[in-house]
């Protein structure tokens, strides 16, 4: 009889219940809301699902996240299943792989028929480079500064490839974890802003048309982008390189599979790798502390910034071509894509019902995926990173 009930006692204390800390209750909380803003509100769920019930299960079980050293020091002979995960964000390869994906999903043909739109895509990251001046105000190293910045560009891969080459390792989760929620919430944040900004009229401007774009021009564009940003920033390759060759895939019409493989399955299966390990790194201890609060807050700000410069600058455009651009497409510069198209879209329908913007805005939205990697790969070459 004693055995048994000292059996049962280890178990029971053995269990979950006896390790949670007040942390912990709180972190699974903060899961569970970000599981109803993705199933219930759908709010990107594809980022959300992954990213949450990673953080549920690491605040219920630490050790899924144990290290190989840490596996070592106890006598274990493997780490914890999203440490490995983890590995490939900390060396890059999942947001490589993503970009890839991301590639072959997107028409550059809006960009290509406006090249204009370049320089929406450039305003909108000037929220990466005025959170990173505030960063540094706040305490932040130049490293550290740098890597929670790139949250402004709202750009989830990115912003994990530049903590992991900065050395930044220790600050992933919550930068990861505030890139992608931002990028989830751009429905919401976006819109008082240009709401703000713009006039019931600049709103209603419609555009003209978009020209047609050859097949040639759509091969030659991502040949030619990877040439000549890889050239100026080199240490941008794994991303441009990675975004243009999965164009390359789509666009050239010869490698069909390649093409289904990258935007499909290869995609979802990374997303499932990434959003889990980044959710796993959220534990209590590494989460609740004022650093996070800090790097969730700047990043709110570069986001913010990152919104009202493309609007500006859009308003700048309609100024110069005498009301041709609507400034709306403007905060489709960052490079959540495409929700901010979507988001340009739908602000400029509810002032005219018949007003479609949304090609209009891919343009920009896509140029932001190249200028968020552009402004990393600056970063990169400043600190001497390659």
């Amino acid at each position: 009889m004693d055995y048994i009930l000292e059996t049962l006692d280890s178990l029971v204390h053995q269990s979950a219940f006896f390790n949670l800390t007040y942390g912990n209750f709180i972190m699974i909380a903060v899961a569970g809301f970000f599981l109803y803003l993705a199933i219930r509100k759908g709010y990107e769920p594809l980022l959300l699902v992954p990213i949450s019930f990673g953080m549920l299960l690491v605040n219920l079980y630490p050790d899924i996240m144990k290290t190989i050293e840490e596996a070592a020091a106890d006598g274990s002979t493997s780490a914890g299943l999203l440490h490995y995960f983890y590995l490939g964000d900390e060396w890059g390869i999942w947001p490589s792989l993503i970009f890839l994906g991301v590639g072959a999903m997107t028409d550059f043909g809006p960009l290509i028929a406006n090249p204009k739109s370049f320089l929406l895509g450039a305003a909108a990251q000037f929220g990466v480079f005025f959170a990173y001046i505030v960063a540094i105000l706040m305490g932040f190293t130049n490293e550290q500064a740098a890597a929670i910045s790139i949250i402004g560009g709202a750009d989830g891969p990115t912003s994990i490839y530049l903590a992991g080459k900065l050395g930044q390792t220790d600050l992933m989760g919550p930068i990861a974890v505030a890139a992608y929620s931002y990028m989830s919430l751009v429905p919401i944040i976006q819109p008082p802003i240009m709401r703000l900004l713009t006039t019931k009229k600049e709103r209603a401007i419609k555009m003209e048309q978009l020209r047609p774009v050859s097949k040639l021009e759509k091969i030659l564009f991502p040949v030619v982008v990877a040439v000549v940003v890889i050239l100026i920033l080199p240490s941008t390759a794994p991303l441009i390189g990675m975004l243009m060759l999965g164009n390359l895939f789509r666009e050239s019409g010869v490698v069909k599979q390649l093409t289904e493989t990258a935007s499909n399955a290869m995609m979802y299966i990374i997303v499932i790798l990434l959003g889990t390990s980044v959710g796993a790194t959220t534990s209590a201890e590494a989460f609740l502390n004022l650093t996070t609060l800090k790097i969730i807050a700047l990043g709110l700000i570069a986001f913010a910034i990152s919104t009202a410069a493309g609007v500006l600058f859009g308003k700048l455009m309609c100024a110069v071509t005498h009301g041709k651009v609507n400034p709306l497409i403007g905060s489709a510069g960052v490079s959540a894509v495409p929700m901010s198209a979507r988001v340009s879209q739908k602000v400029g329908a509810e002032t005219d019902p018949t007003n479609f913007l949304l090609m209009h805005a891919m343009g920009p939205n896509v140029a932001g995926v190249i200028g968020t990697a552009v402004a990393a790969g600056a970063f990169m070459a400043f600190f001497g990173v390659v």
